[in-house]
């Protein structure tokens, strides 16, 4: 009933904008301020202190900078490094820094800057969710503008995790307030941010290429309404919505006024299971709760058939990707029989922890029907995003949860036996410590295979689908990112078109 409620408003707003003008949009040839809306609000604004990649989305590559950049298709360039040189074996790495760079608090951006910042990203009281990398490298300053990077694993995806939010580079003095008052080398400052509502960041003068930036204003609002989303777009409230609620497609594909981007991602979205809770350690049960999962229904019913099925926690058109939606099919009788087979006495009571993302409330409710078919009753707990990260994600305390992880490369969240899924396994954890340190491509595309299929086959989650993520906003913006290999909203690329 949510999702046909949902659709009706929807379509009595766009009855509405028919006749209604859209004062903001028809302005938008002279503008230099842009609104976006995200749906969920950042915890904090440093990037390096909180896993969600909703701090990400307001403050990469606008307030922070990092010594690579990485570029709409996946591909890396330099940013705060103007180039580099890796050493034969894999491990050694020199950056040469760019010159004449500051802080937005005029301290100058140098060597001891990036040594400071990843030595802080991988030390004992470090809270950046990459801490593990960054613990493995050892950062030794050449001079004021030259870093060298011995990392202790060969990671053929270095670059691109020094493109990252987690791999920020921050200014010594201004670090630990980070999270209310960034300070970085980027072309934005924080304006306001008001809790609850918006984040406003306002173009910085000094900036080293200031006379490049043409959105000199961008205000961030929080909606994770779905219909609500739809309402702000039509009403011009919204120049733009990176990742919007699949279901307003149709709608804002046949109207002029807008474009609509459908990108693919690197995202998973799984229905996470506490392994470390009873029954729910008993692989049996785990692979009953995936058997009684039909993917298909929960695309449709979640992402408006916007995603492709994955069996593992990895995504079509990764490397070494494989194809395992067939280990954990969808068979009812199997998922009832695996449940008798572990002495589960029917019905088994579990709780799902539903954060405000549209495609979560939504798919918990079709995931909760769908298991009541084989015994097992789901109560619905939903939970504001601060309240997921510090109850689900920080302190275990769930039995399943709906969530997508959009971070390109985090296999090895597996082989962490405190993450909060709560998965031991040596026989993953040995196995991923071979894919860390096997260069050769053939070789390391075997071993991702036999990782996918190893977590598959211990049903570690409930596995669901591959998210294409849709941008809707006016016709006139430019610089939107078309693909998302990670989330980010570069306003530095954003302008406004003077053709209507």
């Amino acid at each position: 009933m949510i999702h046909r409620r949902s659709l009706l408003a929807s379509s009595a707003l766009a009855s509405l904008a028919a006749i209604v003008p859209l004062h903001a949009m028809a302005q938008s040839s002279k503008k230099d301020a842009v609104t976006l809306a995200l749906t969920l609000e950042p915890p904090v604004l440093d990037p390096t202190a909180s896993a969600s990649s909703s701090i990400a989305e307001v403050t990469h590559y606008n307030i922070f900078e990092t010594l690579t950049k990485i570029n709409p298709d996946g591909s890396v360039s330099p940013m705060l490094a103007e180039s580099w040189d890796v050493s034969p074996d894999l491990k050694t790495y020199t950056f040469r820094l760019r010159k004449g760079v500051k802080f937005q608090n005029g301290e100058p951006f140098n060597a001891d800057a990036v040594k400071f910042s990843f030595d802080r990203a991988g030390s004992e009281g470090s809270t950046n969710k990459d801490k593990r990398s960054f613990a493995g490298m050892k950062v030794s300053v050449k001079d004021a503008h030259t870093v060298e990077i011995v990392t202790e694993e060969i990671d053929p995806d270095f670059l691109f995790l020094l493109g990252q939010a987690t791999a920020i580079i921050v200014e010594p003095k201004s670090a630990a307030t980070n999270s209310t008052k960034p300070v970085g080398t980027g072309p934005y400052q924080l304006g306001q941010w008001r809790k609850g509502s918006s984040v406003t960041l306002v173009a910085w003068p000094e900036y080293r290429d200031a006379n490049k930036i043409r959105i000199k204003r961008a205000t961030f609002r929080f909606i994770p309404d779905a219909a609500a989303q739809v309402a702000a777009l039509l009403a011009g409230d919204v120049d733009a919505f990176p990742r919007a609620a699949p279901r307003s497609v149709p709608q804002f594909a046949k109207d002029p006024r807008f474009q609509v981007h459908v990108s693919g991602s690197r995202a998973k979205t799984i229905l996470a299971i506490n392994n470390g809770k009873k029954p729910l350690n008993d692989v049996r049960v785990r692979k009953a709760i995936a058997a009684a999962i039909d993917r298909k229904a929960v695309i449709e019913g979640a992402a408006e058939g916007y995603g492709k099925p994955i069996g593992s926690h990895y995504v079509p058109g990764a490397f070494g990707y494989v194809d395992t939606t067939g280990i954990n099919p969808h068979d009812l009788e199997k998922a009832k029989a695996l449940l008798a087979e572990a002495g589960v006495k029917l019905p088994l009571k579990l709780t799902m922890t539903l954060p405000p993302a549209p495609y979560a409330r939504q798919g918990g409710e079709i995931i909760a029907a769908q298991l009541a078919k084989v015994g097992i009753e789901v109560k619905l707990q939903n939970v504001e995003w601060a309240q997921w990260l510090s109850g689900t994600y920080g302190n275990k305390q769930y039995d399943l949860t709906m969530i997508s992880h959009v971070e390109p490369f985090d296999l090895g969240n597996f082989a962490k036996p405190d993450y909060y899924w709560a998965y031991d396994s040596q026989e993953f954890r040995d196995l991923y410590d071979k894919i860390k340190h096997t260069p050769n491509p053939t070789d390391r595309a075997r071993l991702l295979g036999q990782a996918q299929r190893l977590l598959a086959n211990d049903a570690v989650h409930g596995f669901l689908y591959q998210p294409q993520w849709v941008t809707v906003a006016h016709k006139n913006l430019r610089g939107l990112w078309k693909d998302m290999p990670i989330f980010v909203n570069d306003l530095s690329a954003l302008h406004w078109s003077e053709k209507n």
